[in-house]
């Protein structure tokens, strides 16, 4: 469904340890509406899951996902960025048709799914 590249996964466990967070603490992944190319991503600590969320383990890291976002996100791959331009979490979708320059915002062929608002 969704992986997490071994550079992304080592970075989100230093993250969460320097937050002194524990070990399991997962990482909620999500698309909102919005952004300059329809839709854009969302990453957060998971501090409560819901029922209905999907849990995926990949890398040593879990992924939390609510069920709206889980169509827009399918097959992608969380990877971590540090090169001159920017340094951060990145998210590689092969549902993006078209995304904007910053990489932070994409569309679909179908408009697929429909995505939370950022309020999340």
């Amino acid at each position: 469904m969704m992986t997490v590249s071994a550079k992304a996964a080592e970075k989100a466990k230093a993250m969460f340890k320097e937050k002194g967070l524990p070990e399991d603490t997962g990482l909620r992944v999500f698309v909102a509406g919005g952004g300059c190319s329809g839709y854009q991503y969302g990453m957060a600590v998971a501090r409560e899951i819901e029922d209905d969320d999907l849990i995926i383990e990949n890398a040593g890291v879990k992924l939390v996902i609510d069920p709206d976002s889980v169509p827009l996100l399918e097959g992608a791959e969380i990877d971590y960025v540090d090169d001159l331009m920017k340094a951060g979490f990145t998210i590689l979708n092969p549902n993006a048709t078209s995304s904007c320059a910053c990489g932070t915002s994409f569309q679909t062929a179908e408009g697929g799914g429909k995505a939370k608002p950022c309020a999340h």
